[in-house]
């Protein structure tokens, strides 16, 4: 039976032009970028261009670029490097919200032990984070809001904009984590009026180890790692031309695709084959229309996702739910959404990628029949 990845929210594959792009640093530019001699030379030309590629798809300058480990260095980075940065003012509040990713709610609890304050904003029935509810929370000492553009679950994508004028009447920073939507929608700083951005290679057609922080020009952050100067004196380390190389390729690449139109196509083609086969017995996670074009994340009511998953042969998708010592513990986001245990604890997502096809498509949501005959059309 022929596998059927649909988990591209988890991961990507690494993109042939990625790896095309890589190739020829393996055996060359392998002197230190931050060296003034011939052998750093190639490397630093190579950095410089990435950091220029990755700009150019989020309308960014080069500068603003620092390059992390990830998505969830670059949002440590945004998350702590904001707060410590503000100590001296005054300003320890950090308003999010409940269904972030943990790079986001981790660092906040971690800012917490630390005498930090952080108001978690709630969600809707889809997901949707009310932007009253933002300013409601807000403080005269919050030095940072952080909201995730896409949810990674359910794939609702917040007003952002909105909010980012709330923080900033409010003299604070505003953050979003744009690890899921970046290549599957249109990512502007300015027309979400961010201060910091979360860049994710591995959710972008890159190799894992390698994202980026987008850092807006006047922004101060406190660095997590200390050394040399490197990326602007905001995160040491010598640099990988290498890997941001890759990153780079991977931002050119988004740019020349753009939007995923066609794999919307394909989202609400598995949708609707699943209501077919399923009727009220399939329900869906998150809001309508304001999600990804990739994402689907539906609940096959009354049953275990996990189980589900196990034995649908050959299909790679995830489920948030988890099973401890035979119960079955919902995800935290669909638990924040009010999703009640009996629908949230069958849930799937399935997250679609560029080399989908039609093919797969119909393929999983005949598996699916086949293995859930029996129950379908609960309603």
């Amino acid at each position: 039976m022929k596998p059927i990845y649909l988990d591209f929210n988890a991961s990507t594959p690494i993109a042939p032009e990625v790896a095309a792009a890589m190739r020829p640093l393996l055996s060359e530019a392998f002197g230190n970028p931050s060296s003034l001699h011939w052998a750093g030379a190639p490397g630093k030309a190579a950095l410089e261009a990435a950091r220029a590629e990755v700009a150019a798809l989020i309308d960014a300058t080069p500068a603003e670029i620092v390059f992390t480990s990830g998505g969830s260095e670059a949002s440590n980075l945004a998350i702590k490097g904001a707060l410590l940065s503000a100590r001296d003012s005054g300003r320890n509040h950090i308003v999010t919200t409940t269904v972030e990713h943990p790079a986001t709610l981790e660092p906040c609890r971690f800012l917490e032990g630390l005498g930090a304050k952080v108001t978690r904003v709630s969600v809707d029935a889809t997901g949707l984070v009310d932007p009253d509810g933002v300013r409601r929370a807000m403080t005269n000492r919050t030095c940072l809001v952080s909201v995730m553009h896409a949810n990674n679950e359910v794939g609702t994508i917040e007003p952002i904009a909105a909010i980012a004028d709330i923080a900033h009447a409010g003299g604070a920073l505003m953050h979003t984590d744009a690890a899921q939507s970046l290549g599957k929608i249109s990512v502007n700083v300015d027309d979400l009026k961010v201060d910091l951005l979360t860049i994710a290679g591995h959710k972008l057609y890159a190799p894992k180890g390698i994202g980026a922080l987008y850092v807006r020009h006047g922004v101060r952050l406190e660095p997590l790692i200390h050394g040399a100067g490197h990326e602007g004196g905001r995160r040491a380390g010598t640099e990988s031309a290498l890997m941001a190389t890759a990153l780079g390729a991977a931002s050119a690449l988004a740019a020349r695709l753009g939007p995923m139109r066609d794999i919307e196509r394909l989202r609400d083609r598995l949708w609707d084959g699943l209501r077919r086969a399923f009727g009220t017995g399939v329900a869906l996670n998150g809001h309508p229309t304001l999600r990804l074009p990739n994402t689907l994340n539906v609940s096959f009511v009354g049953q275990e996702g996990a189980a589900i998953l196990g034995r649908l042969e050959g299909v790679a998708a995830s489920t948030g739910s988890a099973c401890h010592a035979g119960r079955v513990e919902l995800s935290p986001v669909l638990a924040a959404m009010g999703v009640s245990e009996r629908v949230g604890m069958g849930a799937i997502r399935f997250s679609l990628g560029r080399t989908t096809t039609e093919a797969e498509i119909d393929a999983v949501v005949e598996r699916l029949t086949a293995i859930l005959a029996p129950q379908r059309r609960a309603g």
